[in-house]
């Protein structure tokens, strides 16, 4: 902390060394002297003077940052032409000349100073005492395409992009409101990072966007470069193993969350959006969810939970079976296992911790590499290893088949920082099996159940509406019922503007004798 008010006190002496230095002076040749050496060794920054007449300018700008044909055709064109000393004021610049339409004026250096480096264009003109500001940005930038890592059958192929007003264009087209207000905060010393915190006003609680406010006012630090920092600092308990914030590359689902009266936070600079408050159960829906048969999705989200208590405790179980519980194993099975473990030299938690953490490397490696060359890691990598392992009589074919099926029980949680969390519980899991049997493992499962139930997220209880219970909630979250049931929001966020839907929207069955009736 005293290193970061020491590099911003120093910031602030830097630009008002000289009183006359705090405002814009009326000598263009001052200004230019003064921002030179504010920029010094910056070679990025381009200073470009304009003689039109009798009138001198400069241009300031980023190279990389701005579309240099738009400052042309936009800027330099117009002001070229003009050649009447009288006319050029500020209200002319900006009326006349400048025919973008974002444009603003400014008579504070270190404004100019914070524009440029925000990517806009600064137009200073010998005798004037205010600067333009106009927005010009260019440059490469990857365009919208399809999400990586939130890929969907069915649904919209665009995905964000790490250009903020781009991403807050995709939310607003989505959601066409005057009612969806965005806010503007900038965070970090050093690299002043813009944010954008995104709610629809009437839906999302006032106290809860006042909250959201306030600590992001607090952070302090030197630079903000993805939104996983804005996480770490705004989430409720940092020492908790789950996520209590969603995040999103998808503009999809962040349009629907803020339908829900939930907040979105879009950072400058990456492609993942936060999403706030978040539940336990919101983690294991995806978007894809709300747009075919609610039929299929009801037997999926089951089948997703069942695996994710399959993916937290079957190493745990079968080590602790293996060791401790046989008597529990079918006769036959057991006689298969004690077979395959027979010229095993390892107790079986060893062996069971030995294949976790080689699985765990492998999908590490597979990811870290390149894309062509990782996924021949994964597959080929598992499929070698493990049946080479097998005759090698370091590890046992059962335990082969038990860490196989729960590293595909976590493939199937839809968010990877979910997934994570459940990779990384099933370890002490297994330690509490290989130590205490099934009563460490009951007991493990039943400290992360109470911490569920205890955390919270914002002020929202994270394992509801499970605990505390809500029946009504409960038609999105085990299960999903038809778009025509569903016709409140969540009433633990929402409480002014519950209904979503008209009620007639529900379908009667046909009456006797019309198409479609039972003859």
């Amino acid at each position: 902390m005293k290193k970061l008010k020491k590099l911003k006190s120093s910031k602030e002496k830097s630009l008002s060394s000289d009183e006359t230095h705090k405002e814009i002076q009326a000598d263009l040749q001052v200004n230019i002297e003064i921002l030179k050496e504010l920029f010094q060794d910056c070679t990025d920054v381009v200073f470009r003077p304009v003689i039109a007449g009798n009138v001198h300018a400069c241009l300031l700008f980023v190279d990389g940052f701005v579309d240099t044909k738009s400052i042309e055709l936009h800027g330099l064109k117009q002001l070229i032409e003009e050649n009447e000393v009288n006319r050029i004021t500020a209200e002319f610049l900006t009326e006349r000349v400048i025919s973008i339409s974002s444009v603003s004026e400014t008579i504070k250096l270190d404004e100019v100073v914070s524009n440029v480096l925000k990517a806009n264009t600064v137009l200073l003109v010998d005798g004037l005492t205010k600067a333009i500001i106009f927005d010009a940005k260019g440059g490469a930038r990857r365009g919208v395409s399809e999400p990586t890592t939130e890929s969907a059958v069915r649904g919209p192929r665009e995905g964000f992009t790490e250009i903020l007003r781009v991403n807050t264009a995709l939310v607003r087209h989505k959601i066409r409101s005057n009612r969806l207000k965005i806010l503007s905060k900038d965070v970090g010393e050093e690299t002043q990072t813009n944010l954008a915190i995104l709610y629809v006003e009437g839906l999302a609680p006032p106290e809860l966007v006042e909250e959201v406010l306030s600590r992001i006012e607090r952070i302090k630090i030197d630079g903000i470069l993805e939104s996983g920092y804005i996480e770490e600092f705004i989430e409720d308990s940092a020492w908790s193993m789950f996520p209590q914030i969603q995040n999103t590359e998808r503009p999809d689902t962040v349009a629907a969350n803020l339908l829900e009266g939930r907040i979105a936070i879009i950072v400058d600079g990456t492609p993942f959006v936060l999403i706030l408050p978040a539940t336990f159960w919101q983690f294991f829906q995806s978007s894809e969810d709300y747009y075919d048969r609610f039929h299929i999705f009801i037997f999926l989200r089951l089948l997703r939970i069942s695996f994710v208590f399959i993916a937290i405790t079957l190493p745990g179980i079968y080590v602790a079976v293996t060791t401790y519980h046989q008597e529990m194993i079918p006769t036959s099975l057991l006689l298969s296992i004690a077979a395959s473990r027979e010229a095993i030299p390892f107790p079986m938690f060893v062996e069971a911790l030995i294949m976790e953490l080689a699985f765990e490397a492998l999908r590490e490696a597979g990811i870290r590499l390149p894309q062509i060359v990782g996924q021949a890691v994964g597959i080929l990598g598992a499929l070698v290893i493990g049946q080479a392992a097998v005759e090698a009589g370091i590890v046992s074919a059962p335990t082969v088949i038990m860490i196989a099926l729960t590293g595909i029980a976590s493939f199937t949680i839809p968010r990877y920082n979910m997934s994570i969390s459940v990779r990384m519980l099933r370890f002490p899991l297994m330690i509490l099996g290989g130590m205490f049997g099934l009563f460490g493992v009951i007991l493990g499962f039943l400290i992360i159940l109470t911490h569920l139930c205890k955390l919270r997220s914002f002020g929202i209880p994270y394992f509801w509406p499970i605990a505390p219970m809500s029946f009504k909630a409960l038609k999105d979250t085990l299960i999903r019922v038809p778009w025509w049931a569903m016709n409140e929001r969540p009433n633990q966020l929402v409480k002014e503007d519950v209904i979503r839907q008209a009620d007639h929207l529900m379908p009667s069955p046909p009456k006797a004798g019309e198409e479609g009736s039972p003859s």
